[in-house]
Parts: C-alpha cells; sequence; structure tokens
C-alpha cells in the first residue's frame, strides 16, 4: 500500500453537519489497467482529467468488479450482494423493481437524486438473444455473438466520436448548477455507456493514441475447454491477425480517450457550480474489455481484461494522491455511500465500506476479491477469488485454474496442476464464502426453467425454429436478419434433438 501525498483533515461523512454531495460516473466496459495513471504506455497523457481525479484522491489499483457482464454486474453494485445473493443471473435476470438499491437509502437520508444515462441493473431488458443464448448456455451450442467485427474510425463531426455521451454529461453538468445551493445533499449518477463495444471513434480520439505504444499481449497458452469455447462463441467467426489486433486496440483506446474527456466536462461542471469542496466523486466501469487479450474480444471470462475495473474517489477529507493495492470490489460501493452519508451499514450487505481506506484509517476489508459468471458463452458458471498474489478460478464440472498475479500477470501461465496445495487451499477458501457448486446447479435449473417457458411460447406462436436458426447464425432475430440480407440456414432437427437432452438433464457436459 502506498501513502498519500498530503492528508486533509476534515470528516469525510459531514461538513458542518451536512452529508456531502455524492457524483458517481460509471462507464462501460472500461479496463481499469488501461489509464495513463495506471502506468499503461498507450494511455499516457490519454486520460489527462481521470488521472487527475486520481492524483487529487485515491486510486483502487486492484478493484473488481463481481460479475463480468453488464446487467449482473450492475446488479451487485446498486443492491450491494454477490451475484448469488442478489440472483442477477444474466442481462435478463437483474434486480426487481422492488430489491432495496444505494439510491433507496440515499433519498431516505435526504439526498436530491438524478440518474443520467445506463443503469441497466433491473430485470427484463436486453435482446431476445441474449437472454435465449444466456439459458442455453450449458448446452453445447458454440454461436457467435456477431457474424463480423466492423472497426471503424469517422472523421469530423467535432471530435465526438459518440455524440450521446457528451450529452449525457451537459445533462449532468446543467443539473448540478440548477442545484447547487440547494439545501438538501446531492446525489448524481452518470452511467456513461463507453467504451463499450462497438468499435468505432473519431479520428481526434484515434490520432490521440500513437500505434507505436500499443502493446499485443503474450500468446496465451490456455487449453482450457470452457476459455476456448467461449472465444468460440464471443470473439466472433474472423480471425484476427496482428496488425487488425493492433487497430481494435487503438480503437479501444481511443474510446477510453474520449471517454476520459466527457469525465473532465463533468469535473469541469463540478468547479463551475462551486461544488468542489463539497462532493466526493466515484469513477468506476461495471467490467472491463478483452480487447485482444487471450485472443479474445468482449468480457465475460475471469481474466483480469474481463474483470479488472477502474475505481476512483476524490472528495472532502479524503486522503490526497494516494494509490492502494487493497483488493476491492464494486459491492463495497452501497456500504461507502451509507458511510459517507451518515448511514448505518444495511446489514445484509456483502460489500465494506471504503470510507477507513479513504480516509488513511486501518482498512476493514477482509483482503479478497469475488467474481463469477452465468451468462451467455460459458459451458458452465465459473467462481473467481482473489487473495493475496493468487487468482483462483472454478469452473463446476471442469478443471480450475491458478495464476500468480505478482510472476504472471498477464495469466498465461496455468498453475493449477503444478500446485495442488495452493488451489486446495483457495478452493477451501472459495468454499467458505459461496457453495459454488449449489450455485452453479440452482442457475442451471433456473436457465433450463427459462428457456422451456420461452420455447412453448415460440413454438405455439409457430415462429420458434426461425428465432433459434437466426440465434445460431449470428443475429438477434429474424427481421435483423433479412435487414442485413441474411437468410439464415434451417434449424436442424439434431440441435432440436440436442435440446431435448438438455431440458431432460442430458449429461452431455461434465457440467451438466
Amino acid at each position: 500500500m502506498t501513502g498519500s501525498i498530503t492528508a486533509k483533515t476534515e470528516t469525510a461523512a459531514k461538513r458542518d453537519g451536512r452529508p456531502p454531495n455524492i457524483v458517481f460516473i460509471h462507464t462501460d466496459s472500461m479496463d481499469g489497467r488501461k489509464l495513463g495513471c495506471m502506468g499503461h504506455p498507450a494511455m499516457a497523457g490519454a486520460t489527462p482529467n481521470i488521472d487527475r481525479l486520481a492524483a487529487e484522491g485515491t486510486l483502487f489499483t486492484q478493484a473488481y468488479a463481481n460479475n463480468s457482464i453488464c446487467c449482473p454486474s450492475r446488479a451487485s453494485t446498486w443492491s450491494g450482494l454477490f451475484t448469488h445473493h442478489c440472483e442477477g443471473w444474466n442481462n435478463f435476470k437483474g434486480l426487481a423493481e422492488s430489491d432495496r438499491t444505494f439510491l433507496d437509502d440515499l433519498e431516505a437520508a435526504g439526498y436530491q437524486s438524478r440518474v443520467i444515462g445506463k443503469t441497466d441493473f433491473r430485470s427484463g431488458h436486453h435482446s431476445v438473444r441474449a437472454r435465449v443464448t444466456a439459458w442455453l448456455r450449458t448446452a453445447g451450442f458454440s454461436w457467435p455473438v456477431h457474424p463480423s467485427i466492423d472497426l471503424t474510425v469517422t472523421a469530423g463531426a467535432g471530435g465526438q466520436g459518440h455524440p450521446s455521451e457528451w450529452t449525457k454529461a451537459a445533462m449532468a453538468v446543467d443539473w448540478l448548477g440548477e442545484h447547487a445551493k440547494d439545501d438538501a445533499p446531492l446525489f448524481l449518477y452518470l452511467g456513461l455507456r463507453k467504451p463499450h463495444f462497438p468499435f468505432k471513434t473519431a479520428d481526434r480520439w484515434f490520432n490521440a493514441i500513437d500505434p507505436g505504444t500499443i502493446d499485443l499481449p503474450p500468446t496465451d497458452e490456455c487449453t482450457h475447454p470452457v476459455v476456448l469455447d467461449r472465444g468460440k462463441t464471443m470473439s466472433c467467426a474472423q480471425e484476427f491477425d496482428a496488425a487488425t489486433s493492433v487497430m481494435l486496440r487503438r480503437i479501444y483506446f481511443a474510446m477510453i480517450a474520449e471517454t476520459d474527456a466527457v469525465v473532465g466536462t463533468v469535473l469541469e461542471g463540478i468547479e463551475a457550480a462551486g461544488l468542489a469542496d463539497s462532493t466526493v466523486v466515484v469513477f468506476s466501469s461495471d467490467h472491463g474489455e478483452l480487447a485482444m487479450d487471450h485472443g479474445q474480444l468482449y468480457k465475460g471470462l475471469a481474466y483480469e481484461g474481463s474483470t479488472h475495473v477502474p475505481l476512483i474517489v476524490r472528495g472532502p477529507g479524503l486522503q490526497v494522491g494516494q494509490r492502494l493495492d487493497t483488493l476491492v470490489s464494486l459491492v463495497d460501493l452501497y456500504p461507502t455511500f451509507m458511510e459517507l452519508a451518515g448511514r448505518d451499514r444495511p446489514a445484509e450487505l456483502d460489500g465494506v465500506s471504503l470510507v477507513p481506506d479513504l480516509s488513511g484509517r486501518a482498512t476493514a476489508h477482509p483482503g479478497w476479491a469475488l467474481a463469477e459468471y452465468h451468462d451467455t458463452g460459458c459451458l458452465t458458471s465459473w467462481f473467481m477469488l482473489r487473495q493475496d498474489r493468487w487468482k483462483y478460478v472454478a469452473y463446476p464440472g471442469y478443471p480450475s485454474q491458478l495464476f500468480d498475479m505478482l510472476d504472471d500477470p498477464d495469466e498465461v501461465h496455468d498453475l493449477a496442476a503444478e500446485q495442488p496445495g495452493q488451489t486446495a487451499e483457495l478452493d477451501r477458501r472459495l468454499r467458505e464464502i459461496v457453495d459454488y457448486e449449489a450455485v452453479a446447479q440452482k442457475v442451471r435449473e433456473y436457465d433450463r426453467n427459462s428457456f422451456r417457458a420461452w420455447r412453448e411460447e415460440h413454438q405455439a406462436a409457430g415462429d420458434y425454429a426461425d428465432w433459434m436458426a437466426c440465434f445460431a447464425a449470428g443475429y438477434k432475430n429474424p427481421e435483423r436478419a433479412a435487414a442485413e440480407g441474411a437468410v439464415p440456414p434451417s434449424w436442424p432437427a439434431a440441435d432440436e434433438e440436442r435440446i431435448e437432452g438438455w431440458l431432460n438433464g442430458s449429461r452431455r457436459h461434465a457440467a451438466q
């Protein structure tokens, strides 16, 4: 742990008897390692606003998402509960409308709130394909998410590769300015959608990234069946040579650079409204993006590209210029908000307040971080435990993985077979936290029951085979396939037989 450059002495919870304002900026798919303040060579000078936020506050260098896909991760963040407790299993199954969130408690504490942009923690959203392929993940179909990947750099347009992000920032700044003198403390949530796929940027941001600084990950030695199948499903049905991989990563880094500029607009708005000395700013992301780490795209794996997220906190009474290597995760934000607001931590929360860490006191954190995944493209669920120098990943029904994050930060050398004692010890520790095999079985039952109901509905409507053929070909629905001039093949009888066996509990895969 690195100490602070300077430490402010005012209490973080209250100034003159009033809790601080809180601005929570939550991005989408930002790898927490891909920032200038984290020492990434391609991002040096490309993220000045986020870097300044880190210099003025606390940078958590080992922060993790609790799930590596959007809705489940956000469900954990908003509820303060691990996935297996809030049961936000996939992008369709998040929190119910009645489930308690940090916003409920902040409003009960007297905060005036505004939510702008992407939240995506409630059930019932995303495409039909997203929910059906999540339910079918253990049936053994390796369907591509996209038939191909477009890499786009647009010219002009004032450098706004993603105008909607700038619009959200302007809305946030306007709201803060309008309410700067209100008696009630303010809570602003700003949900940005970038740097999430698709890989698209404007030339201004593309040119800000020096291609000579872009690293290509080392060759992956992985032979794990779940990871390899995930690559077939989520990466897409095309090969990437070195030049294309560099291009893809450059665009991804450029999207991060533009997101940084959007964040800068909000930080300027906080200062212009006269709120800088009374506002805690929290910056993070729901999960990361592999961006060709391990030869894969998107998220959904336990690797750092998927699970390592940025977490920076700046505010009155908090440490300045502090870098902490404490293992923390997004479930810690709910109890942190509660302590900042001067409220008691709800007993049922899984997270731990980070205010002691932010204030220069001894950490209350247990020293480990947990993530899990039950969504599209994985033959089984996985559960990740980060503790000390180790990352342990359990795949119910399949071999586990073990990585030494100090000697092997790129996670290319699986040590599970070479170090059986360490593997067994971490498995024991993980089982103390969660009965992962029982959870995996519970999710499989949910998957089967959900798919069965959907299947019966569409069989009755007469369009079941059309939908399944589109999913198998990588299209979202028959209408999208038609719009793109595609005629997906018919749904094979052999694949429907596999569905029947899976619904009846067939053990075609060990995970079942």
